[in-house]
């Protein structure tokens, strides 16, 4: 039953970034965002209404507050810079592989941010996992795509995004239970998706059918999907667990990409993501990262 729903959460999760590669061939980052988080926080209020009512209460405005901006960083800045980066040419494959070194960072920055304890072999992780980062994206600039060299460092903006959202997670004193978060960091998303929509002209959908497909896939496969099984698995197996898991969003993702949009995958490419997971087995063989708690569920892709 783990080993089935491990695979279902990483089919769900690195689904995220061949969702946004679908919309980006016909819509704006922006666009296919406001679409995908208008009725998905329309939805959630409705149930959080309904059902959920009883997991609202105890917490004070400071704490949603605190939510919304967790939301901010950990959804909202980390998929508009995930889907820019893609529309941008940038493959799905780097992309997942430049925001999946995510647990590394935070665990590596545990030490000085946090006062938590950070081994040599934790530190050696990092290096080869940002290595596996070098090798791929230097794979794929090289593959003759024409995608500007700059466009690769917009992942690794929203992969600190990340980083900044579990530090500021990890200080949270007051529970939040999933549901509660989710709703929150969606309707987070949807104002300001919308807002940014609003001010660049970028509100009205395609009339193309495929865009709606893109975003139904969105919404059901990997916020519904992945966020979903990222929390059962959590709370079945740990952190440590979810984090090795998340590793193999980069290689499934990049398969994934180069069957279904024909992006390159080389010898170099399968290097970069070798030593990607060689830097999981290396800081995991010690049980984990850090003592950090990891990203609050971040949307996937």
């Amino acid at each position: 039953m783990n080993a089935l729903l491990s695979i279902a959460f990483v089919l769900c999760w690195s689904s995220g970034f061949i969702g946004a590669k679908l919309g980006a061939e016909g819509a704006s980052a922006v666009t296919i965002l406001t679409w995908r988080f208008l009725p998905l926080a329309l939805i959630l209020a409705v149930v959080a209404a309904a059902v959920g009512r009883a997991s609202w209460r105890g917490l004070t405005a400071r704490d949603i507050a605190r939510q919304a901006v967790i939301g901010a960083l950990s959804q909202s800045g980390y998929l508009l810079t995930v889907y820019y980066a893609i529309q941008l040419g940038v493959s799905s494959g780097t992309t997942a592989l430049i925001d999946g070194v995510q647990p590394l960072v935070a665990g590596a920055l545990a030490g000085p941010l946090l006062r938590q304890y950070v081994s040599r072999r934790q530190w050696l992780g990092l290096c080869l996992g940002v290595s596996g980062v070098v090798i791929v994206t230097a794979a794929d600039a090289m593959a003759g795509t024409g995608v500007a060299a700059w466009a690769y460092l917009v992942p690794f903006l929203g992969m600190l995004s990340l980083v900044a959202a579990t530090f500021l997670e990890s200080r949270s004193r007051a529970p939040v239970a999933p549901g509660v978060a989710m709703t929150v960091h969606c309707a987070t998303s949807a104002v300001l998706f919308t807002a940014l929509a609003a001010s660049t002209g970028t509100t009205e959908p395609p009339a193309d059918a495929g865009f709606w497909v893109a975003v139904a896939w969105l919404v059901v496969l990997p916020t519904f999907g992945g966020y979903g099984l990222y929390w059962i698995i959590l709370r079945r197996s740990g952190v440590t667990k979810v984090n090795t898991l998340m590793f193999l969003m980069a290689p499934v993702t990049a398969v994934w990409g180069a069957l279904m949009f024909g992006e390159p995958f080389g010898p170099q490419t399968a290097l970069g993501l070798l030593v990607g997971l060689v830097a999981v087995v290396v800081v995991h063989r010690e049980g984990g990262p850090s003592r950090t708690r990891t990203t609050p569920a971040p949307d996937a892709g």
